[in-house]
């Protein structure tokens, strides 16, 4: 016991930075939603317009979640849930992963092992730490939603949603740390997981029946394919409910059971999913630094690509259903009219811009992911070895932006593609295709400033880019897509490079913002390769 609870304090105090940053910011995006809920939409006429429109609307539907009542408490639900059970989940599995899979690559894992201990309790002690960590996120959460107004039983059950999603996630990490051949891919597959759950629930509940009088929507069976969807099951505000909590948690459990029994098999450095061997010469591409990066990450962006082509057709799929229901229901064609003035296409319209924004933020990420390369590089002694070549800084770093710049640009043009693909084929109009590829490229220079941002981060606080690159990518994607929600002042949301991306087809695409976006990631990516020419490496 003694030996578990060294292992455990070494992990925490690893962390404890980290998930403070994770916790406190999801909390803090709790009690933001509630205070904006109880703030701005106080009268309950405001909120039956705001349910009847999305009771209707596979738009809001599939982005936000299931509406279930017109109380304060479940609009907020309705509004934050989602969002905060995909933050949850990804805390969750880059903190397993990073104890875990990560610590093998680096060679920590072995020094534990040359000790007394049991193979498994490294990553029992891993798993351990996960759940302590959702389980004071429920408690602060739970605190959020109370302080910003919300019902005290309501907030806890909402709150437990949250934490028990992050449970599944722990030991979907935990698994997933066996079976891949690395961090990296171990940390990519589990955040496909996390994406990939908050996309099942979003087709479940766009495929969902609304009540008659348009204040709730059964979800579709799809939604029980996700834990996001189990966990909204709990129905907080309204009739709240614990069993499908203690499914989720069930999960959770027998998820990191089954970690634990692999991880007592396994050889260090084995993995169930083996890496495949290298040729024995280098091809053309593989002769040159940038055609290295470009091998390091296409298993990466094949992944990223592959996500996007489903959100595209999901997009592409959900619109004319979109218009349809706009044209069937005249009060919400009024309700919709006096939020979004247009025609029915334009409604539809709205739904795509909305997705595409979303991909745009995943071409961000995938960036982002790229550019983090560097780092494992340059810790895991790799960089020093290519460094010792006549090969210089500024080119080094350089064929890595080319390649996290060309992963946005494939990125959002694949997920464009795909939407009008499917757009082409229920319409038959093939403009359709290069429309959307079009609407889709709007949103890279906004993911190509956080390219810049990450890099420079790199060079100037290397020890801190992986947890300040993925924060500011989601400080970001907060900011632009609940800044109005929050209230918050048009200069806080303009911060955001995502508040500048032109909502093509909706909004005609605003040259003047692309080329600054463009210029800014320009000058970021250029003050970084300075920056990087004046530090030493560091571990």
């Amino acid at each position: 016991m003694r030996a578990f609870l060294t292992l455990l304090g070494s992990q925490l105090r690893r962390d404890r930075w980290v998930l403070p940053f994770w916790i406190g910011g999801i909390s803090a995006l709790g009690i933001a939603v509630a205070s904006a809920i109880t703030t701005q939409f106080a009268d309950e006429g405001e909120r039956a317009s705001i349910i009847a429109i999305a009771a209707v609307n596979p738009a809001f539907l599939f982005l936000r979640g299931l509406p279930d009542g017109l109380s304060v408490g479940a609009v907020a639900f309705f509004q934050g849930f989602a969002f905060t059970a995909v933050l949850a989940g990804l805390m969750s599995t880059f903190l397993v992963v990073r104890h875990s899979r990560a610590d093998e690559e680096v060679g920590r894992a072995e020094l534990l092992g040359a000790t007394p201990v049991a193979r498994s309790m490294p990553l029992a002690a891993t798993v351990v730490l996960g759940m302590l960590a959702n389980a004071v996120l429920v408690v602060l959460l739970a605190l959020a939603y109370v302080v910003g107004g919300l019902p005290v039983e309501g907030s806890v059950v909402a709150a437990l949603a949250v934490g028990s999603v992050g449970v599944v996630f722990v030991g979907v990490a935990a698994v997933l740390a066996q079976l891949m051949p690395s961090g990296r891919s171990a940390n990519g597959a589990a955040s496909a997981f996390v994406i990939g759950a908050y996309l099942v629930r979003g087709i479940g509940d766009a495929l969902g029946t609304p009540s008659d009088d348009l204040l709730r929507v059964t979800p579709n069976p799809i939604s029980w394919l996700s834990p996001i969807g189990w966990g909204q099951a709990a129905r907080p505000y309204s009739e709240p409910m614990l069993l499908p909590l203690l499914l989720v948690l069930g999960v959770g459990v027998a998820l990191a059971g089954l970690a634990l029994a692999l991880r007592s098999r396994r050889d260090l450095g084995a993995s169930l999913v083996p890496e495949r061997s290298g040729r024995p010469a280098a091809r053309l591409g593989g002769r040159s630094v940038l055609g290295l990066a470009w091998r390091l990450q296409r298993a990466t962006l094949l992944g990223w690509v592959a996500g996007v082509v489903v959100l595209g057709a999901i997009a592409g799929g959900l619109a004319p259903v979109v218009a349809q229901a706009v044209a069937e229901n005249d009060t919400l064609a009024r309700l919709i009219g006096s939020l979004v003035p247009g025609t029915e296409a334009e409604t539809a319209d709205v739904f795509l811009a909305a997705l595409l924004g979303l991909g745009g933020v995943l071409a961000g990420a995938a960036g982002v992911q790229a550019v983090l390369r560097l780092r494992a590089e340059e810790v895991e002694g790799r960089a020093e070895l290519l460094l010792a070549t006549p090969l210089s800084r500024t080119r080094w770093v350089a064929a890595t932006a080319i390649v996290a710049a060309a992963s946005v640009l494939i990125v959002t043009l694949a997920l464009g593609l795909a939407t009008g693909a499917v757009l082409a084929r229920s319409s038959g109009e093939s403009p359709d295709v290069l429309r959307s590829a079009g609407a889709a490229l709007a949103h890279a220079p906004a993911a190509l400033v956080f390219v810049g941002v990450t890099t420079l981060l790199f060079a100037v606080v290397p020890r801190l880019t992986i947890a300040l690159g993925w924060g500011l990518l989601v400080i970001g994607l907060v900011l632009g897509q609940f800044g109005e929600l929050l209230g918050l002042p048009e200069w806080v949301q303009a911060i955001s490079p995502f508040f500048h991306s032109s909502a093509v087809p909706v909004v005609e695409l605003d040259v003047a913002a692309t080329g600054i976006l463009l210029a800014v990631a320009a000058a970021v990516l250029a003050a970084a390769i300075v920056a990087l020419r004046r530090r030493d490496l560091t571990a």
